[in-house]
């Protein structure tokens, strides 16, 4: 058994250098106000105009919502709780340079479409951070940041996951005190609930899609979203929605973690996984929504905690064995495995990548959680094609 943790251990401070070393060129260069000097532009070979414009938002959003958990243990007086105050620390500085308007990475939050976007990660961030970010900031720089989310408003979003982007921002305007839009809100939830297509599945619109976006943006947002509304349900007492979406919300739960069981069977016994759809370039972002249900230690009774774990070490360490997936400065490059560029959408930038930093949410359960010390187990697959005990699958249903 001692043994056993000290892997264990092992495979947390593995999984977090490497978090770490992916996110250290952003905030770095954030904090340091030198990010549009520094930051590589690499782009798809016929992509979109004026991503020149977006890319650094692209690339703090997703990288602030990915480490935001880890932070939000806060510091101490252990070798990472360190590591966390210094983080904590780069990120603070990053986003106050981020919404000055004065500095020189000061960012694009009020152009039209991409903005939105990644606005709504950097909002998701403070969300998932409220202490180790919102509440080190300094009252101009709250003040600039809930002025920045509400400029991405003049964005009429399409009628798909985008919706959840405005809503994810205004739910941080609501949670942070400003003047939120509700009916944002309302509209997406709603929406999605309409749209959602059984066992655990969302359409991005009405219709059903072979892709992640389920995990990129969808289950993830949606839960973040109703969070909100939770921890906010005394300001909501006489809201309309409050039985669908703060009473019932076990529903979207539910849903999710259906989803998330999905998502570990996908994973083969050597760490790989289907290349389907678009946006493979986010890499093992692709797993956001198993790694968010594991850190709400939500996982359903047919996942153990040790199984995720073992699952989601073994697919990052995997994908990130190529050399070339970072460049000589340590900033990601455009790929799937290594350097790809030929996989990338007209949309994807190198900023787009860091959205892979997502898949490391589960840093943020304590090195007590039983994530971390329960024993070595196989995930699924690995399971049933080495003789394994096998479990049987079935389709969610409601259980209310």
């Amino acid at each position: 058994m001692y043994a056993q943790e000290i892997t264990s251990s092992n495979k947390r401070n593995e999984l977090l250098q490497d978090l770490l070393k992916i996110c250290a060129p952003v905030l770095n260069n954030l904090a340091e106000d030198n990010l549009r000097k520094n930051m590589p532009v690499e782009k798809a070979d016929h992509p979109y105009g004026g991503r020149e414009e977006v890319i650094h938002l692209e690339a703090v959003g997703r990288t602030l919502a990915g480490i935001a958990p880890w932070l939000e243990l806060g510091p101490d007086n252990t070798s990472e709780g360190k590591l966390r105050k210094k983080y904590s620390t780069l990120a603070v500085k990053g986003i106050t340079n981020a919404v000055n308007p004065e500095a020189n990475d000061y960012l694009n939050f009020s152009g039209e479409g991409q903005p939105l976007v990644d606005a709504a990660f950097f909002a998701e961030a403070l969300i998932r951070a409220p202490h180790s970010l919102w509440d080190n900031l300094d009252e101009i720089t709250q003040a600039r940041v809930l002025t920045e989310l509400k400029k991405t408003r003049k964005t009429s979003p399409p009628y798909m996951n985008w919706l959840l982007f405005s809503a994810m921002i205004e739910a941080a305007i609501f949670k942070f005190g400003g003047e939120a839009d509700l009916v944002r809100i309302e509209y997406a939830l709603m929406k999605h609930d309409e749209w959602y297509l059984g066992d655990g599945v969302y359409g991005d619109g009405p219709n059903f899609h072979w892709d992640y976006y389920n995990s990129y943006v969808i289950q993830p947002m949606i839960l973040d979203i109703l969070s909100v509304l939770k921890q906010e349900e005394l300001a909501l007492q006489n809201y309309r929605y409050k039985d669908k979406f703060i009473t019932n919300s076990y529903v979207f739960l539910e849903r999710a973690q259906r989803y998330a069981e999905v998502q570990e069977r996908l994973i083969a016994p050597d760490g790989t996984y289907p290349p389907i759809g678009r946006s493979l370039a986010y890499r093992f972002g692709v797993f956001q929504s198993l790694s968010q249900i594991a850190l709400l230690e939500k996982l359903p009774e047919t996942i153990k905690p040790a199984q995720v774990r073992e699952a989601l070490y073994t697919v990052i360490t995997n994908q990130l064995k190529p050399a070339d997936t970072f460049d000589n400065d340590g900033w990601l490059t455009i790929g799937f495995y290594g350097h790809q560029r030929s996989i990338a959408e007209p949309y994807i930038t190198t900023g787009s990548l860091y959205l892979c930093t997502t898949a490391f949410l589960v840093l943020g359960l304590p090195e007590n959680a039983p994530f971390w010390k329960e024993k070595a187990e196989d995930w699924t697959q690995k399971k049933i094609w080495t003789g394994g005990k096998a479990t049987i699958d079935h389709a969610y249903s409601p259980s209310h």
